[in-house]
Order: C-alpha cells, then structure tokens, then sequence
C-alpha cells in the first residue's frame, strides 16, 4: 500500500517523515476500485437539485487569508485536490480539470466523476499547461500557507486562484464544513450547501441514535492505517483531531489513542508494541489488498503482538469498505459514519 506526499507537515519532529510521506493511500488496485459507496444516489441527488445558483460578484477570503474577487461565481474550475473535486460535485458542479482522475475515481467514491473531466497530472505536480488550457475561470488548490510557491506558479496565468486548508485538528468536522461552504461561496452554490450540510447533520444524529441503541461492549476504538516500510510494519493511528476520530466520537465512540499528533490531520505513528497501549479498544482500519505481500495487515496477521491484542484475539477489529476517502468532504464524512454504524450493528 502506497501513500501519497502531502502538503501537511507537522510540528512534532517525531512525527516529520510520516506527514511527509502522505495523509492517504493512492495505490490503484482492484480491490480498491470496488465501490461501496452511494455515488450513484448522489449523482440523482444533484439531478434533481432545485436550489438557486447566484449570479452576484464575489469577494470572499480564501484558506491563507488571500482576498479573492470575482466578477461573477465561477463556472469553470480546475480543481487539484481530491477533498475539494468532492466537494465540487456535492454542490452540482462538474470540474473542467481534475488532478489524478483514476486516483480519484478509486479513493474518493462518495461523488462519482463525470466522464470527460481532464486529467492534468498529479496532485504533487499538476500540469499548468494542462489546466489553464481547459479556459478555467478559477482554479482550486491545497497548500499550507500563504507563502506556498503553487499560488505564485498558478497566478501567473492570470487566473483567480482559491488556495485552501485541507484540515484542522483543533476542530475537523467544523473545518471540513467551512471548507465546504467556501467553495459554495465561490462558485454561487451557498443553497445547495445548506442542503448537503443539513443532510449530514441529520444523517450524523440518527446514526448517533442506532450507536447508542446498539448496546456495544465497550465505546473504546482506534482508527488505523499503515504500510510496510523496510520490512516492517508502520501504524498510523487517527489520534484526537483527525476527521475519522472524531466522527467516531460524535457517535458516542471514545478514540483511545493518546500519542502525538500532527496539529493539522490529527495523526499519529506507531509500531506493532505500540498499538498495546490502546488496552481494550476496538480497531478499525482503511481496507487494504490482503495477500499482498506489501500490505500492512497481512504482516500483521503472523506477529505475536498483534494477535495478541484483545481486539484482534476477540475478532473486534473492523474494515472500512473501500473507496472512502478518510480525508473528505460532507459526502465522505457520511460515508464514514454509516461504515461505523453498519460495522457496529452487523
């Protein structure tokens, strides 16, 4: 399993080389390309979207503080993030150019793609040719700060250019929303936001309601992902801010982890001895190819300490379905909440 670079780093030095290495998994294989998601319910969800779009001017102030003025909301927009392209789709509209197209269509499936959306590289190193001769009239990226050198590479086309912040550990779900409602903002879709964002706020409390009537042995979880690095295994766990802990904890879950985390996606890294201090606690994961001999969870699967955690030894450790994208947006987070509660309550 292969994770993509991001442009998060972290503060804690302990913790520098694992941010480096990526807030999510881009391997493309086949048991990642099936879908369990509503991707089709949600492309009829916009089929039959009867909000207004606005045709005002906008003015707003981007992810890094940037003034961004537009003479009309944006109809054209490259997009060269997954959490953001996802979040285009929720609110209706298609992108013009899209980074990492297959990528996408295998992580992020709570929004299908359409087809003939253009592929303008990697969300590392897009193609700026590519993009802009797609005309956009914005274009949407992610950086971490101001000073990031894509925003000048990406202005000098003379294109509007939204630069945002992927997350927030110090508060994930409000983050995701804001984020959310800033691309409705910008592209005049502020009334099919407040539908997508109440969908989730309802959907959040009635699966809140089935955790609770679920009468579970105990709430204790952790969330994992990891790879295999140099013959052994590394853990990632989801510590307190990341999206997926807190999800979990908004269902009345308690996310044990306590290790250092990183101050934007809330995560953590470990080792297999590491993974003891969680005690009790249920263990949920990212699915991953089994039988790959470079998957985390095989290797797992034969080392002492794993097998003897209680979770594993109880068969309390859960798979998410694939194609859930652990870093995105109201649609993601809805899927991650029924991935809980269908795990819960099977």
């Amino acid at each position: 399993m292969r994770r993509r670079p991001t442009t998060a780093a972290l503060a804690l030095g302990a913790l520098a080389a694992l941010v480096l290495s990526g807030c999510g998994t881009t391997t493309v294989d086949d048991a990642a390309k099936k879908p369990a998601t509503q991707a089709d319910a949600l492309s009829e969800s916009c089929a039959a979207d009867d909000t207004a779009t606005s045709t005002d001017p906008v003015t707003l102030t981007d992810g890094v503080g940037r003034t961004v003025e537009l003479d009309k909301p944006a109809e054209r927009v490259a997009v060269l993030e997954w959490q953001q392209t996802e979040d285009l789709l929720s609110l209706c509209v298609s992108p013009v150019a899209v980074a990492d197209v297959e990528g996408y269509s295998t992580w992020d499936t709570a929004e299908k793609l359409p087809d003939g959306v253009k592929d303008v590289g990697t969300r590392q190193e897009p193609n700026l040719d590519a993009i802009f001769s797609t005309d956009p009239d914005l274009v949407i990226v992610e950086v971490t700060s101001a000073d990031d050198e894509i925003i000048g590479q990406l202005e000098k086309y003379d294109v509007p250019v939204l630069a945002t912040i992927g997350a927030d550990a110090a508060d994930p779900i409000a983050h995701m929303k804001d984020l959310f409602s800033l691309i409705a903002e910008a592209t005049g879709r502020t009334e099919r936001a407040d539908v997508v964002l109440d969908e989730f706020d309802a959907a959040l409390a009635e699966a809140k309601n089935k955790v609770k009537d679920a009468d579970l042995a105990t709430t204790d979880f952790v969330y994992i992902d990891g790879w295999v690095q140099g013959g052994n295994v590394a853990i990632r766990p989801f510590g307190q801010g990341s999206l997926l802990g807190e999800l979990g904890e908004e269902l009345g879950l308690t996310n044990v982890w306590e290790g250092d985390v990183d101050p934007q996606y809330g995560l953590g890294q470990t080792d297999v001895e590491g993974m003891t201090a969680i005690g009790d606690a249920m263990i949920f994961r990212t699915a991953t190819s089994e039988g790959d001999e470079d998957d985390f969870y095989t290797q797992l699967k034969d080392n002492a300490v794993w097998t003897s955690l209680p979770a594993v030894e109880e068969d309390r450790t859960y798979a998410f379905p694939t194609g859930i994208w652990t870093f995105g947006g109201p649609r993601s987070a809805e899927q991650v909440v029924d991935a809980y509660v269908d795990l819960l309550t099977k």
